[in-house]
């Protein structure tokens, strides 16, 4: 028998532990997250009892590759749409939380004598929460449903994208060794390029093709080509100086705006869990006990700090963001914990080699430990409130109720000038963004290509026609796109100070085309620049003046635009909920919900008038959907089916005591039934009251609820039963049937049975 490679052995005692030990925590009722930590310490080399892996290279491969898929998974959870939607609430809150994190977690590392690279690293670490224990925690407490937990949500979105940007600074401050501000805001605006054009072309693109080929997709090919693409964007990040994470999420977030989106999550989950699973149990492999002893004093400390910290400054962040205090602190408690984000950022450190060893242990015991306290700690969260609430004067009434919360609220509508303005920016942010993409391939690919080939000026002239032509579409979008959108009319016909501002804005438009002209050809003619300016000029009026080099632009943009909102139309066809009004009704603490009725439940069949929702809960049914019919405001004597979506309107406690309700009626899954289908054959001895008879007279059927399926005559088996058919001494006949009613035909018909 030939030898077994390590990396097979090891894989099979990573995923034999972790079943077991994953197993025992689901029983305990504990995160599965801890589960792999605890099955990797006792597969690591500390633990000694239980085989140990033997190739820690290979496994550190594997939890690479974990990291790729569950920042994958976790950007088709994403979608930037989601992060605009999550409103200012969320991104207040989160800038308040994690800058403050940040800060005191650098502060304790320095008071702790680590060096600045490890304090550094500590605070981004101690910054982030868990998204998988919040929601787990969330789901068994039936939390989800809450206004508080929304609000929880749009964080946990805000800080996976500032941590995607962090360990991007991150990565360079340790590969440089510095905090040079310079080279901080050059990584930065490297990674905003690249992130617009990635979002771009990736939505101009994708969506198209996916569409194209669908009736290919199946289950199989839609696999393939999605983790083909996720691999793919992590080729390319790495290529240009980014992580392989900020590439999967990248990717992940791209095909989040794809009509396809839910079924590639769905494909790509078993992925997620089996190498997430090998990565979390890579963790817990570099748990060391003795460093854990040794280092029990900064554990205590850093824990508190978790804790306190981020329950002080989560708090404070939704306060700050116009929430009410009770809002404010049950979120604020929800977030004491930190999780997987941390271990990928302490895993970028260890590869980076810039941080000791014993912080991972470290950080992994913190982790440990804080989300052991999270269901705690969010049960606590109204006692605190009840608490605080009594001890706060009665002139800070603005503190208790928020200063956003009104029940009354209207959203003002944003001025003309705000809309143009907003529109202005995006617009030429993006198209000077792939001016300068489509600038940078001409440099690398065309220029030294037709410049070697054509020798001297007509090669440059050549190599500079070409580029313009390129790049026209998204120069001239650049300086002309908005400028007859309908805000603009309605500025440049409200009066002569707007007249003069909108010239203004044309021309610093029309001064940024030139400038960015003369720039990018100057490389070929360093001489001329004067003629470069004139040249310039020339473009951009051509540009303005010439219809046919806006067709394009206008173009990409209407595909690009469908591209993104597909998905979104295709949500809302089939929503009973107006987002809109979901959203306004928050200000008023109402809720609009949908809950389906499963297969199993026993509510199924019966009339709102029956179930009486509105007393026993509060809540109102507003609408019934059944496949493609919708019942709107439906009365007392409509009834319930399985799989119909019930939209209900309530608040907080209402919902959640519906939810209750509803699970409660719940029949659990995989009930064995009582009665299933069995196979019996006998044999027609010369008493059998059948002998004689027809198929049809016999009515097994009707009398008995069994089917004939087939006879055996001497050597001939008759399968295609007929009603005509007649029963013969020596027949061997195959009846189907329930056990009961087999055992019943054996007992009074059959005398003969051989089961």
């Amino acid at each position: 028998m030939g030898h077994l490679p390590d990396l097979i052995s090891d894989l099979a005692i990573i995923l034999i532990t972790a079943g077991i030990v994953t197993i025992i925590f689901k029983w305990l009722k504990q995160p599965v997250v801890l589960g792999y930590i605890v099955a990797g310490f006792i597969a690591g080399p500390h633990f000694w009892i239980a085989p140990t892996i033997m190739d820690t290279a290979n496994i550190s491969t594997w939890a690479e590759i974990g990291v790729i898929f569950l920042l994958f998974a976790l950007g088709l959870e994403f979608s930037f749409k989601k992060l605009l939607s999550v409103g200012g609430t969320a991104s207040i809150a989160t800038l308040i939380n994690m800058g403050s994190m940040i800060a005191i977690g650098y502060l304790v590392g320095q008071l702790l004598g680590w060096t600045h690279m490890d304090s550094l690293f500590l605070g981004g670490m101690l910054s982030m929460s868990s998204t998988t224990i919040i929601i787990k925690a969330f789901n068994d407490m039936g939390l989800q449903k809450q206004k508080f937990a929304g609000i929880v949500f749009g964080m946990l979105i805000v800080e996976d994208l500032a941590a995607i940007l962090m360990m991007v600074l991150l990565s360079t401050i340790a590969v440089s060794q510095n905090f040079e501000g310079m080279e901080l805001v050059s990584s930065i605006l490297k990674l905003v390029f690249f992130m617009i054009i990635w979002f771009v072309v990736g939505i101009y693109m994708i969506p198209t093709l996916l569409k194209k080929f669908k009736q290919y997709l199946n289950d199989e090919t839609l696999l393939i080509v999605a983790v083909g693409m996720c691999l793919g964007m992590v080729l390319f990040a790495n290529a240009v100086g980014f992580s392989a994470a900020l590439g999967a999420f990248i990717m992940g977030s791209v095909l989040a705006e794809t009509e396809e989106s839910k079924h590639i999550e769905h494909l790509v989950e078993p992925l997620k869990n089996l190498f997430g699973a090998v990565f979390f149990v890579s963790v817990g492999m570099m748990i060391a006990p003795d460093i854990i002893v040794e280092y029990a004093i900064p554990i205590l400390i850093l824990t508190s700090v978790v804790l306190i910290g981020r329950i002080i400054f989560a708090t404070l962040g939704v306060v700050a963001s116009g929430e009410g205090l009770k809002v404010a602190i049950q979120a604020g408690f929800s977030l004491a914990q930190i999780g997987e984000f941390s271990f990928i950022i302490a895993t970028l450190g260890m590869q980076l080699g810039v941080i000791d060893s014993f912080l991972y242990p470290i950080i992994v015991a913190v982790s440990v430990i804080t989300t052991f306290t999270t269901p705690y700690c969010i049960k606590w969260s109204g006692k605190v409130y009840s608490f605080t609430e009594k001890r706060i004067p009665s002139n800070w009434n603005k503190l208790i109720d928020g200063y956003a919360s009104s029940g009354s609220k209207s959203i003002d509508s944003e001025s003309e000038w705000s809309k143009f303005i907003k529109s202005i920016l995006v617009s030429v942010a993006i198209y000077f963004t792939l001016s300068l993409a489509v600038l940078l391939a001409c440099r690398q690919l065309l220029i030294p290509f037709v410049t070697s080939n054509i020798d001297g000026t007509w090669g440059r002239v050549v190599a500079a026609g070409i580029t313009l032509i390129l790049m026209s579409p998204f120069l001239s979008a650049m300086v002309l796109r908005k400028s007859r959108s309908s805000e603009f009319e309605k500025l440049w016909n409200s009066g002569p100070f707007n007249k003069g501002a909108l010239s203004s804005i044309m021309i610093l438009r029309a001064f940024l085309g030139v400038g960015f002209i003369v720039i990018a050809l100057s490389p070929l003619f360093p001489q001329a620049t004067a003629l470069l300016v004139i040249i310039a000029i020339l473009v951009v009026a051509i540009f303005t003046f010439t219809k046919a080099f806006k067709a394009p632009a206008t173009r990409m943009e209407e595909r690009f635009r469908k591209n993104l909102s597909d998905k979104e139309n295709a949500e809302n066809q089939n929503s009973a909920i107006n987002k809109k009004l979901a959203a306004d009704l928050l200000y008023k603490d109402l809720h609009i919900e949908e809950f389906e009725i499963s297969q199993e439940s026993p509510i199924a069949g019966q009339t709102l008038g029956e179930l009486n929702f509105r007393q026993s809960t509060g809540v109102n049914i507003v609408s019934i959907i059944r496949g493609e019919i919708k019942i709107n405001i439906p009365g007392a004597n409509e009834r319930l089916f399985p799989f119909d979506i019930i939209v209900v309107v309530g608040t907080d406690k209402q919902v959640e005591k519906f939810n209750e309700k509803l699970q409660n009626t719940q029949t659990s899954y995989g009930e064995i039934a009582e009665h299933h289908i069995e196979i019996a054959h006998f044999s027609l001895k010369g008493d059998s009251l059948f002998i004689g008879q027809t198929v049809q007279n016999a009515n097994l059927k009707e009398n008995w609820g069994c089917m004939i399926i087939g006879i055996d005559r001497l050597n001939e088996s008759i399968v295609n039963i007929t009603p005509d058919i007649k029963f013969e001494e020596g027949d061997i006949v195959w009846i189907a049937g329930e056990s009961y009613n087999l055992k019943n035909l054996k007992k009074k018909v059959i005398n003969h049975i051989k089961e």
